[in-house]
C-alpha cells in the first residue's frame, strides 16, 4: 500500500510566515536527506492530521508529492499543540531505496487469547514492547509486525529472537545484542486460594 501526502513548496519562512501558514489551515513542513538540499513545504493541516491517525503512515515509505513531483520519504518527526488537536511542524527524510533504513515498527499481538497461559492458567498478558526499530531496505519495510503468543506459558516471556520477522528485515536491538523481552504472561497469584475461601462464606 502506498500512501500519498500532498505538499507544495514553501517559499516564505520564519516564525511569522509559519504561523501565518497555520491560521490559513496549513502546516509547515521541512524534507531532507539522500544528498540533497532541504527543502521547505507547507501541507493541508486536515488532511495530514487525519492521515496521521493512520498507524501505517509512521512506519511506511511515503510518496510525498511536491507540486506534482512525487518523491519517497519516510516521516521522522511531528510537532504538536501542547493541548490543541494540532499539528505544527513535520519533518520527512528521504529515502534511497538502495540505502537500510532504521525506522520503528508496530508490534501486533495475535493468539494472545489461546496461550496456554491465558486460557488455562488464568495470567494476565503484559505488553512490554509495542513498537520495535528495525533495519531493512525500503523496499522490504514492514507496516507491522506480528508477534504470535499462541505457545506462552504463564510467567514465561517471549523475546525479540523469537518473534518472526520478513526477509531482509532486522531488528536493531538483537544486532547489538540486546535479546528485549516483547511480552510475558504474569501469573495470577492466589486465584484458586481465593475460590476456595469465598466458597464457605457464600453457604
Amino acid at each position: 500500500m502506498t500512501i500519498e501526502v500532498i505538499a507544495n513548496k514553501r517559499v516564505d519562512q520564519g516564525t511569522g510566515a509559519s504561523r501565518r501558514l497555520r491560521r490559513a489551515g496549513k502546516v509547515p513542513g521541512i524534507v531532507y536527506g539522500f544528498g540533497q538540499e532541504p527543502e521547505a513545504v507547507e501541507l493541508d493541516h486536515n488532511n495530514l492530521y487525519y492521515a496521521m491517525q493512520n498507524e501505517a503512515f509512521h512506519a511506511s515509505i511515503l510518496s510525498l508529492n511536491i507540486d506534482g513531483k512525487a518523491q519517497p520519504v519516510l516521516l521522522r518527526d511531528a510537532q504538536y499543540h501542547p493541548w490543541k488537536q494540532l499539528v505544527m511542524h513535520v519533518d520527512f527524510q528521504r529515502v534511497n531505496p538502495n540505502e537500510k533504513i532504521h525506522i520503528k515498527v508496530p508490534l501486533h499481538f495475535i493468539n494472545g487469547d489461546v496461550a496456554p497461559g491465558v486460557k488455562q492458567g488464568g495470567g494476565i498478558i503484559s505488553h512490554v514492547m509495542t513498537e520495535a526499530d528495525v533495519s531493512c531496505l525500503p523496499g522490504q519495510l514492514p507496516e507491522f509486525i506480528e508477534v504470535d503468543l499462541k505457545n506462552l506459558e504463564a510467567g514465561s516471556s517471549i523475546h525479540l529472537a523469537d518473534v518472526k520477522v520478513p526477509a531482509g528485515v532486522e531488528f536493531v536491538a538483537l544486532k547489538h545484542g540486546d535479546n528485549a523481552t516483547v511480552a510475558t504472561i504474569l501469573g495470577v497469584r492466589g486465584g484458586d486460594a481465593a475460590e476456595e475461601e469465598a466458597a464457605p462464606a457464600a453457604e
